[in-house]
């Protein structure tokens, strides 16, 4: 059977799509800034690099402008902090801030997924995809944090919507070619499937005469080539092929390790075990990339997406034996491309986060399927049961989940960082408390840092600072000194601190220790 396209009255189309809308939007941004807890440490980093890019112009390596950052030592993808700067410029350094690239690129993901599923196949289709991404967990979760490779899926999403566009007219190509080239700034992880997917859409643009060589398509190539060269010379820097670049305007830096091990061929059938495993139960006992209890996509939506699988493979087959172009295929690509990546890797939700918006694209297909079979008028079904799953869903994440969360984003350090950096001297913070939270939240100058940091270990693909400035991670807990300020974590017995007459005020999971009189947190700002 193959699924019409139906014409659906405009005034009811269109009220359900802002309605969708409203309701995603509305599920990214209530309580923005405050849900999940304070920081974490990935998007502390991004952060911190932010900020010095922008006061300083070099990253905390000291690198003018890098193609990929060196956090960690075995760095992180450039594209989320670069996306921060002009909001740190205009809001400050705060933690919301950090966090409004992610969520302004989740919410044009959202209409983009309508807009490419609707061209795809038709209207009410893309409103069950619209649906399903507004309220999938997944995609409510990564929105609301800044990390790098959450940005990857929704490039991707615009990379393939414009390549859509322009099978129609050809200069949408160029758009395609500028997302797609983008989305290698996102996650390096996706850097093998990239390529893949734009060889194989470009074989269907032309197998189908979508496609010329034409002036469109050679610009196309000309910015896919300025995007990716830097990132070939930087992949050719790190396997000691050529030196580190370093111009007064781009860096192409050198890495302190390079994990390039992650993605290989070996123990395929693990990774495929994992991935399934991941696909199926729907978490990978991350707290902070999910929950168990809703899942990523809600309970039900696989069996959806089987059956969306099976609709567009068969429909792929008797429209390529009728010689008649297949569009389904663009999605089957996608679905393709994710699973490669995830026998490539030993994966979790935040390494496979290319896969969902497909997969969910695909579950609507099948939703739509099964209803057009029995009755369409059955589609009320499935979304009443989705929307109660979501409400369920919304008052777990800000109460219990809320809570889970504080702990894994350091809930009350910034309060704490703020009133420690208040007083002089020098401040001990407790082990296990990363670096590049206090880096961020403290805006120490990148000169300070870069000048003073010592590791525990180094060269190490995950650095772990010793000490920097006026922060140091070396102390004896048992026998405090009276001179310093302490940052505690709530497994410091703090019996040692109080029996010395210290001040504790506690700020969340942190417990900050100042010596003498009745100190607050007081009303200065915090020193640089």
């Amino acid at each position: 059977m193959i699924i019409q396209k139906q014409t659906t009255p405009q005034k009811y189309t269109r009220i359900l799509f802002f309605l969708f809308m409203a309701l995603g939007i509305f599920a990214r941004i209530w309580k923005f800034g405050a849900v999940p807890g304070d920081i974490n440490p990935d998007e502390a980093f991004a952060g911190y690099d932010a900020y010095n890019l922008l006061h300083y112009g070099v990253d905390s390596a000291g690198y003018r402008f890098p193609v990929y950052l060196t956090t960690w030592g075995s760095g992180t993808s450039a594209l989320n902090t670069y996306l921060m700067i002009p909001f740190m410029a205009v809001f400050g350094a705060k933690i919301w801030v950090i966090r409004l690239p992610q969520v302004i690129v989740a919410c044009f993901t959202l209409w983009v997924t309508y807009l490419l599923v609707k061209r795809l196949f038709q209207e009410k289709i893309a409103l069950c995809a619209l649906f399903l991404l507004a309220i999938s967990p997944w995609h409510i979760g990564m929105s609301r944090w800044g990390m790098d490779c959450n940005m990857a899926p929704g490039f991707l999403i615009f990379g393939l919507y414009f390549f859509v566009r322009g099978l129609e007219d050809n200069r949408f190509l160029m758009l395609s070619a500028l997302m797609y080239g983008l989305s290698l700034y996102c996650y390096a992880t996706i850097w093998p499937i990239v390529p893949l997917l734009l060889l194989l859409q470009l074989a269907y643009g032309l197998a189908y005469r979508k496609i010329r060589f034409n002036l469109h398509l050679l610009l196309s190539g000309l910015i896919l080539a300025v995007l990716a060269v830097p990132l070939l010379l930087f992949m050719l820097v790190n396997m000691d092929i050529i030196e580190e670049i370093r111009l007064p305007f781009l860096s192409i830096p050198r890495l302190v390790v390079m994990r390039e091990s992650e993605i290989s061929f070996s123990q395929l059938s693990l990774k495929a075990h994992r991935l399934w495993s991941i696909i199926k139960l729907q978490s990978d006992d991350l707290p902070w990339n999910g929950t168990s209890k809703y899942g990523i996509y809600h309970s039900g939506t696989l069996s959806f997406f089987v059956l969306g699988m099976f609709y567009c493979i068969k429909t792929s087959i008797e429209k390529a034996v009728r010689k008649k172009e297949a569009p389904e295929l663009l999605v089957l690509t996608q679905i393709g491309g994710a699973l490669l990546l995830g026998v490539l890797v030993y994966t979790n939700i935040n390494r496979i986060n290319i896969l969902f918006i497909p997969m969910i694209i695909v579950a609507a297909v099948g939703i739509y399927y099964l209803c057009s079979l029995i009755g369409l008028r059955y589609l009320v079904l499935p979304a009443a049961f989705y929307l109660c799953m979501f409400i369920g869903f919304e008052h777990y994440y800000f109460t219990e989940y809320s809570d889970i969360l504080g702990y894994y984003f350091c809930d009350g350090l910034e309060e704490a960082v703020e009133e420690a950096v208040s007083y002089e001297g020098q401040i001990y913070v407790s082990y296990g408390l990363k670096h590049s939270d206090i880096l961020f939240l403290a805006e120490v100058p990148v000169t300070e840092y870069i000048e003073t940091v010592e590791y525990y270990e180094y060269p190490s693909a995950y650095l772990d600072a010793r000490s920097f400035g006026r922060f140091s991670y070396d102390f004896d807990p048992a026998a405090p000194e009276t001179d310093a300020v302490y940052i505690l974590n709530q497994n410091t017995d703090l019996a040692p601190f109080e029996q010395a007459g210290f001040t504790l005020n506690t700020h969340g999971y942190y417990t900050v220790a100042h010596y003498g009189g009745t100190a607050g947190i007081p009303d200065s700002t915090p020193t640089q």
